[in-house]
C-alpha cells in the first residue's frame, strides 16, 4: 500500500451514503485508497453506514474508522471533532468535505491548514473571494483542490463539449435546464439546514446545469435572476422549496433553470432533469436535448422500492449503481463513481510522481501537474470552475432580494452586485 492515499471523509449524511462511501471502498478494493475515516457530528449517521445493507452486500469485508466512534449515544454532539481528526492525519493525504454548503469553507481550510488534498461536493464554496484563498493556498503549498460536479463526466456532457468545441452546433443562444429532486427530502436532514437563510435549490441542483453549459460551451454566465418559493418543512423551518433562475451569458444566451424540491415521491423518476440548448447556425440552427431523468431503462417492480417505495421506475444506469462484477460483492459504476475517483487518484498520482523529488523540485512538480487538471478543465477546480462561485453569490443575492437582476463582472476584481441598488 506503499502507492496508496489515505482518505478523511467529513460528513456522514446521504451523499456519503449514496456515492461517496461506496466509491472510496472501490478505490480501496483496488489499491489506490488506504485507510478511510468518517467524521460526523453524532454517532447516528455513523451507525447507518456501517449497517446500510446495501454498502455491506456490495463491500463485505470494507469498514471505516468512525470519529466519533459508534457507542458514543447519538445525543452526544462533537462539531470540532473532524480537527482532531485531520491534524492527526499524515500530511498530503486527502480530506473530502460532504457537509452542507455552509460548512464547506471551514473545512477546506483547515484541511488545507494541515495540508491535505481536498474532495469537495459542490458547490465549493458560497463566495467569490473564498475560492481565490482557497486556489491561492493550495497553489502554493502544491496541495490539489477537486470539486465534484459530476456532471463533467457524464459521457452525453463529454460528447457534447467536444461536438461544440469542433463547431458543429453554432452559436449557443437559448436554454432550458430542470432538476427536481424528491419531495422525500423534505422529511431528511435537509430540514435542519436547507433554510432560507442558508440556500435555496438553485443552489444546491441548478448550479450543475449551469456549470454544464459553462463546461460545453466555455461561456460564461454575466447576469442572473432567481425567484423562490417558500414553504415550511415537517420541524417548521422555512426554506425555498423551488427556485427558478434565468441566467444570461457573455455572448447574450439565455438559460432558464428550474428547481426545487417537489418530485412526487410516487412517481416514476427518482427525480426530474433535463438539458435543451438552442444554437444559431448560417441559416439553420442546432440543438442538444439531454433527457437526463430516463435513459433508456423501464422497470415495474412487484413490489414499491426506495425511500418512496414506488413500483414503477426509470432507472438510470449512467450516473451510479452498484453491479454484480467479477470480484466480491458489488462494485460501483457510473459518472457519480468516475467523478469522485478520478479526484482522489488524481491526488494520489500527484504523490505518487513526486515522492522522490527534492522538496524545491516536488512543489514544482505539483504546481505543474495542479495547472494541467486546471487547463484540462475535466475535474472541476478553483480555476477552472471559479464561475460558480461567482454564480452562487449573485444567486443568493437575487432570491433574498425579490429575483432582482443581479450583475457578474469579471476583469481584475470579479464579483457582483444587484443592477438596482442605488
Amino acid at each position: 500500500m506503499n502507492n496508496s492515499i489515505d482518505v478523511t471523509i467529513v460528513g456522514g449524511g446521504m451523499i456519503t451514503h449514496d456515492l461517496i462511501l461506496p466509491s472510496i471502498y472501490q478505490l480501496q478494493r483496488n489499491g489506490t485508497v488506504n485507510s478511510i475515516n468518517v467524521c460526523s457530528l453524532d454517532s447516528a449517521p455513523l451507525k447507518l453506514l456501517k449497517s446500510s445493507p446495501s454498502i455491506v452486500d456490495a463491500f463485505p469485508n470494507h469498514d471505516f474508522n468512525a470519529y466519533p466512534a459508534i457507542t458514543e449515544p447519538e445525543e452526544n454532539k462533537f462539531p470540532s471533532l473532524y480537527k482532531e481528526v485531520i491534524a492527526s492525519m499524515k500530511p498530503r493525504q486527502m480530506v473530502v468535505v460532504a457537509m452542507p454548503d455552509q460548512f464547506h469553507y471551514e473545512v477546506i481550510i483547515e484541511a488545507l491548514k494541515n495540508n491535505q488534498h481536498v474532495l469537495c461536493v459542490k458547490p465549493l464554496v458560497l463566495k467569490y473571494e473564498q475560492t481565490v484563498e482557497i486556489e491561492e493556498i493550495a497553489l502554493e503549498k502544491g496541495l490539489f483542490i477537486g470539486i465534484e460536479y459530476h456532471k463533467r463526466f457524464d459521457r452525453r456532457a463529454l460528447i457534447a463539449k467536444r461536438s461544440c468545441e469542433q463547431k458543429q452546433f453554432g452559436e449557443f443562444v437559448m436554454g432550458e435546464a430542470k432538476l427536481i429532486e424528491p419531495y422525500f427530502y423534505r422529511s431528511s436532514n435537509f430540514q435542519n439546514w436547507f433554510t432560507c437563510d442558508k440556500t435555496d435549490p438553485f443552489v444546491y441542483v441548478g448550479c450543475h446545469y449551469v456549470d454544464l453549459v459553462y463546461f460545453i460551451t466555455g461561456l460564461k454566465p454575466v447576469e442572473i435572476s432567481v425567484s423562490g418559493i417558500k414553504g415550511k418543512f415537517p420541524n417548521g423551518n422555512e426554506g425555498y422549496m423551488w427556485a427558478n433562475g434565468r441566467v444570461r451569458f457573455e455572448n447574450g444566451a439565455i438559460l432558464t433553470v428550474i428547481n426545487g424540491l417537489g418530485y412526487p415521491d410516487q412517481a416514476a423518476g427518482s427525480n426530474e432533469q433535463n438539458l435543451q440548448m438552442f444554437f444559431e447556425g448560417d441559416n439553420k440552427s442546432g440543438m442538444i436535448k439531454h433527457n437526463d431523468q430516463f435513459r433508456g431503462v423501464e422497470y415495474s417492480y412487484l413490489d414499491g422500492i426506495g425511500c418512496a417505495g414506488s413500483h414503477f421506475n426509470y432507472v438510470s444506469p449512467d450516473f451510479y449503481q452498484l453491479v454484480p462484477w467479477e470480484g466480491e460483492g458489488l462494485k460501483p459504476i457510473g459518472y457519480g463513481f468516475e467523478s469522485v475517483a478520478a479526484s482522489i487518484k488524481m491526488a494520489n498520482k500527484i504523490e505518487i510522481e513526486v515522492k522522490d523529488l527534492p522538496d524545491s523540485e516536488s512543489l514544482k512538480r505539483r504546481r505543474e501537474l495542479i495547472q494541467e487538471v486546471d487547463a484540462k478543465g475535466i475535474i472541476a477546480t478553483p480555476a477552472n470552475s471559479y464561475i460558480n462561485e461567482l454564480v452562487v453569490e449573485a444567486s443568493r443575492l437575487s432570491i433574498l432580494n425579490d429575483g432582482e437582476m443581479v450583475d457578474i463582472e469579471y476583469g481584475e476584481n470579479p464579483g457582483v452586485h444587484l443592477r438596482n441598488k442605488n
